[in-house]
């Protein structure tokens, strides 16, 4: 049998899951390919199918061939989804899977939700860029160079801005049409300061096992009907964004330093590595699908309360944490305008650019090379769209969360 015709397969099988889960009650389990989440373990229609299906059955030898050939075959989205329906089988396919795929760092690709919490390659950096509403106040996050024509770029990630009395929110999601912290696509939020001058990032899940939580119960709101005990009961702060004042109103781009406290500055020592979690502590595995369609539908809305009390903070322990700057522009003579070289990957000039590397001390033992190494860039192509690059040892989340405080508002720091 041909690889195409057991991707064929494999894809109609995907389907078949889909419609019998429909049929038994649970199609918000099983929705097509419009949504990123997966089902609960609890779904007895997948494992009845899997059970009766001879795919269940393969050799390992032959699986474990089928499912690298696969993965080796398609690299990129949308075509990349086949990877993902493999995993959907059943659990002894997923379990394969989910070996044979390897982290962003190690393969440069997006392919699990997880995908999104782990560090980028280290060599050449992941490119998206985000597309801002302003009717909405939402900001959609693509993996892709430029936006293509006929809308099919992969959703990594969106965000939905919340102006409250004091603060300012920006909740992301894993959808485009769910931004309820009582959700299972929750992935985190950031919050300013009543300036707008020192951003928090918030995760909904420790980045490593060491974060004990306080007992402390949370206060929260859950919508009505979403609400699950699985579900993260903690935002863990995991990063702080500083922006400098500028009291003296003089001309030039922001500054910025950001603090990661969910990794060590050691992360980019040589030999060193950054946390890399494996799964979401809510699901029973995880999943990338197409592009969700919010069409017809009003997006959830979280109304839990600005507070955040006995918030869990990351803590290294005795190593220090990575901090980022913006790197340093010079000033063109005939442009008359600070400029950067963001090769190619900026067009407009605009006061949200930025380009950040590490800030680092000489008792640090970081080699020249990594002082220069633009770990995230952020730039203006056209009216509300943005280009997004990371690498190591940022995630995608990370990086999202520092392009959205770009967005706010800063009439201090300007």
């Amino acid at each position: 049998m041909s690889l195409k015709s057991i991707m064929r397969e494999l894809k109609e099988m995907k389907d078949g899951i889909g419609n019998i889960s429909k049929r038994g009650g649970e199609s918000k389990l099983w929705r097509s390919r419009t949504r990123s989440h997966v089902a609960p373990d609890q779904a007895p229609s997948e494992s009845e199918f899997a059970e009766q299906s001879p795919w269940a059955n393969l050799p390992p030898e032959l699986l474990l061939d089928i499912i690298q050939r696969v993965e080796e075959s398609e690299t990129a989205w949308p075509a990349r989804a086949v990877v993902v329906f493999c995993a959907a089988v059943c659990r002894s396919w997923r379990e394969i899977t989910k070996e044979i795929v390897k982290t962003p760092e190690q393969c440069g690709r997006l392919t699990f939700p997880i995908s999104l919490k782990q560090p980028g390659p280290r060599e050449s950096p992941i490119q998206c860029y985000i597309r801002r509403d302003r009717a909405t106040s939402t900001y959609l996050l693509f993996y892709g160079l430029v936006p293509s024509e006929g809308e099919s770029d992969k959703l990594l990630l969106s965000a939905r801005k919340v102006r409250r009395a004091t603060c300012t929110d920006f909740v992301v999601s894993l959808v485009a049409d769910d931004f309820s912290r009582a959700s299972n696509t929750y992935v985190g939020k950031l919050r300013s300061n009543f300036l707008g001058t020192k951003f928090t990032v918030y995760d909904s899940q420790p980045p490593c096992d060491s974060i004990i939580p306080s007992t402390t119960r949370s206060n929260r709101r859950f919508h009505s009907k979403q609400v699950s005990p699985r579900l993260p009961a903690w935002n863990y702060s995991i990063g702080t964004i500083t922006y400098e004042l500028n009291v003296l109103r003089t001309r030039g781009p922001r500054r910025m330093h950001c603090i990661l406290h969910s990794i060590p500055v050691s992360a980019i020592q040589e030999g060193g590595t950054a946390p890399t979690p494996s799964a979401f502590p809510q699901f029973f595995d995880d999943q990338l699908s197409p592009l969700p369609s919010s069409k017809g539908k009003e997006p959830v809305i979280d109304t839990s309360s600005p507070s955040l009390p006995a918030t869990p903070v990351f803590s290294l322990g005795s190593g220090e944490p990575l901090t980022l700057k913006n790197k340093a522009p010079r000033w063109h003579e005939q442009l008359q305008c600070w400029c950067l070289n963001f090769k190619g990957r900026v067009t407009v000039a605009s006061v949200k650019n930025f380009q950040l590397v590490a800030a680092v001390e000489p008792s640090h033992n970081v080699s020249s090379e990594e002082q220069e190494k633009v770990i995230l860039q952020f730039g203006k192509i056209g009216k509300d769209i943005f280009t997004m690059d990371y690498r190591y040892p940022l995630s995608a989340f990370q990086a999202f969360a520092i392009c959205l405080s770009s967005f706010d508002t800063k009439p201090a720091c300007e």
